[in-house]
């Protein structure tokens, strides 16, 4: 399933933080893009996150043969001593610009916390060819902590079109720097490619090109993702 050989590139995220690069890390790409095109009507809209498309959850075995690759590189670069909580999704971006809720038009974090002694990460592993489909970029806040939270706040309580007025702000997906976040780094998107970073980070898919968004695994923005919750040294 996974390359066992595989060496990760690590690119430090400015401001703090590392973003692991994992490069043809499927032994076996298509056989997944074919797959998610049989299980395409599985796909549903997110029942409990933000996610501008639809998703659908892979089994724990999946997970754990993820884990299982990439748990030494977890090790030696963030410190994970054990995975505490894991799990796999394949998504899909299909919302059009003018259909995304004040949250989506922002960057986000995967966690709104950290415990105590444990780390949140994540990771994209893109399964599409065509490269303007978008990868990832992270920012940073620009913000002291009181303003950022009501900001964030606001993104989810206040009505679409007072949110945008209020904060001066468009309907839309985030692919550049704003007067509350600078953007630091962008991953480009290439076939087979996966990053893992710590899920506090701010980020968004670099949706350059909505207009190419569709919902069919074989043409669309197919991505596998991963959620885990490690336990620090």
């Amino acid at each position: 399933m996974f390359r066992p050989d595989i060496v990760p590139q690590a690119l430090p995220i400015p401001g703090g933080g590392l973003c692991l690069v994992f490069d043809d890390i499927l032994l076996e790409p298509e056989r997944w893009r074919s797959r998610a095109a049989e299980f395409a009507a599985q796909f549903e809209p997110p029942q409990h996150n933000a996610y501008p498309g639809r998703e659908l959850r892979l089994p724990d075995t999946v997970t754990a043969a993820l884990l299982g690759t990439v748990s030494p590189w977890l090790r030696l670069h963030f410190g994970i001593a054990r995975i505490v909580d894991a799990y796999c999704r394949l998504s899909m971006v299909t919302l059009a610009p003018e259909q995304l809720t004040p949250a989506q038009s922002l960057c986000h974090r995967d966690r709104l916390q950290a415990p105590p002694g444990k780390l949140p990460l994540a990771s994209v592993l893109y399964l599409f060819d065509d490269p303007p489909l978008g990868g990832t970029h992270f920012f940073r806040p620009l913000l002291e902590r009181p303003p950022l939270t009501q900001l964030l706040i606001d993104s989810n309580r206040m009505e679409a079109e007072a949110f945008f007025q209020h904060y001066r702000l468009s309907c839309g997906y985030m692919i550049d720097s704003n007067a509350y976040f600078e953007k630091v780094l962008t991953v480009p998107a290439r076939y087979n490619r996966m990053i893992v970073y710590p899920g506090m980070k701010f980020h968004s898919g670099d949706i350059g090109r909505p207009e190419a968004l569709t919902e069919d695994p074989l043409t669309g923005r197919l991505t596998f993702n991963g959620f885990f919750t490690g336990t620090m040294d």
